[in-house]
């Protein structure tokens, strides 16, 4: 599947700081990347209904960690996978009389065009379950070869208690410490069926779907179906990054079950390979509207395209998005979207006002400004406080226009785009 066209990045003069994230496992800020090859993996859209704002704040958070990455020397692998069949795509393609595929493929395209417009670095690897399906199949089989699968009337399912370390991520040890009772009731909430007669564990989940009627289906060595959400996304990281990588990122509400379940997988399948799965777990804050977390079932979304279409700039939705910390949980309001469009505007005004040979006393120096981006950057994707670092300078320059050198506000310019990705 291809992804969509990239932005160019700006080198900017030295190097940034390695960047630190704070890892949902442990609670603890954590180098991101140990070497020089920088691993990230993200999880993607379920293309039914794309993209909307909580979407886009998760995969803008993402993106500044790609660019502080770059600022800092690594060469970065990202791979984010697209779950182009599942029971809520199939459920909405129902209810609208489409076919899923086209379904999907709207979506798909839909998606790809709002983050090209948001400015956000391409994955090197964006790959859909379709076309994923031999590869799920393969590990699927690595599974079942670890006697960590069983079957439930036609359906595959993995044992979680083929995997000692289950829990590592969000269980009673980690920094989320969830009981296994909370676990169960999360688990309900989420897509899983813990109620399920038959099941050896409430919380053993599904690997391998048999084919019902009307549902599409692929021949595996489990007889015709479709791969489980939580397969799919291990299966694709560990084929793309190896059995062991840096960054498993996605939004909150996705630490328990999905990626709990797919680290689990992960941890039985390549038993054999040492250290598996990922090392820092990052998560993203929920976006809300009118009051309640965004969500399809409330039918409160706020989608990016409908705002491109409405002529908002959308370096303004992503200024309204930075806004915040990645890992708090926020409102979209009418305010917020007025306060990022003024800030954008001033944010211009100031480097395109800049037409002096010498800097005016009280504007920052623009070096200071580029070192203060990147320390917040790499303290955990603090962007409010790279925001600042430029408002500061931007308020300084308006007060004494014509006094600030070009290469000043060249640097500026530059600074914002690279490392935040916002286009001045």
């Amino acid at each position: 599947m291809d992804a969509w066209r990239g932005p160019e990045v700006p080198d900017l003069p030295g190097r940034g700081p390695e960047p630190r994230l704070r890892d949902t496992a442990t609670g603890e800020l954590t180098v991101a990347a140990t070497g020089r090859d920088a691993s990230l993996y993200a999880c993607g859209i379920t293309p039914y209904d794309a993209t909307h704002l909580g979407h886009a704040a998760t995969f803008t958070a993402w993106d500044l960690l790609v660019r502080a990455w770059l600022d800092a020397g690594h060469h970065v692998t990202y791979t984010q996978n697209v779950t182009d069949v599942d029971d809520p795509l199939l459920e909405r393609a129902e209810r609208d009389g489409v076919d899923w595929r086209e379904l999907a493929l709207r979506e798909t395209d839909r998606y790809r065009r709002d983050m090209e417009a948001l400015r956000i670095v391409p994955p090197a690897h964006l790959i859909g379950a379709v076309e994923a399906v031999p590869l799920i199949d393969r590990f699927a089989e690595r599974l079942a070869a670890r006697g960590s699968l069983y079957d439930l009337e036609g359906d595959t399912y993995f044992a979680r208690c083929a995997d000692p370390a289950f829990g590592a991520l969000s269980g009673p040890d980690s920094a989320p410490g969830l009981s296994l009772a909370q676990m169960t009731a999360l688990s309900a909430e989420r897509g899983g069926d813990p109620d399920r007669p038959g099941k050896k564990d409430p919380l053993d989940v599904l690997v391998w779907r048999a084919e019902r009627p009307g549902e599409p289906a692929w021949d595996s060595r489990f007889g015709p179906g479709r791969p489980g959400w939580h397969v799919e996304c291990a299966a694709i990281a560990v084929e793309f990054l190896g059995a062991a990588f840096d960054v498993q990122a996605g939004g909150s509400d996705l630490v328990f079950p999905h990626h709990e379940m797919s680290a689990s997988h992960a941890r039985v399948a390549c038993a054999a390979d040492g250290r598996v799965f990922a090392r820092v777990y990052a998560h993203s804050g929920m976006v809300a509207y009118q009051g309640q977390k965004m969500s399809k079932s409330l039918g409160n979304l706020v989608f990016v395209s409908k705002l491109r279409d409405s002529g908002t700039d959308p370096m303004a939705i992503r200024l309204a998005i930075l806004a915040h910390h990645y890992r708090s949980d926020w409102e979209w309001t009418p305010e917020v979207l007025t306060g990022a469009t003024t800030r954008l505007t001033r944010w211009r005004t100031a480097v395109s006002s800049a037409t002096g040979s010498a800097r005016a006393p009280g504007v920052p120096a623009v070096d200071d400004v580029l070192r203060t981006v990147r320390e917040r950057l790499a303290e955990d994707l603090d962007a409010p406080g790279a925001l600042a670092a430029i408002d500061t300078w931007a308020d300084a320059a308006l007060t004494a226009p014509g006094s600030v050198p070009l290469a000043d506000a060249r640097l500026i310019r530059d600074t914002a785009d690279a490392l935040l990705g916002i286009a001045l």
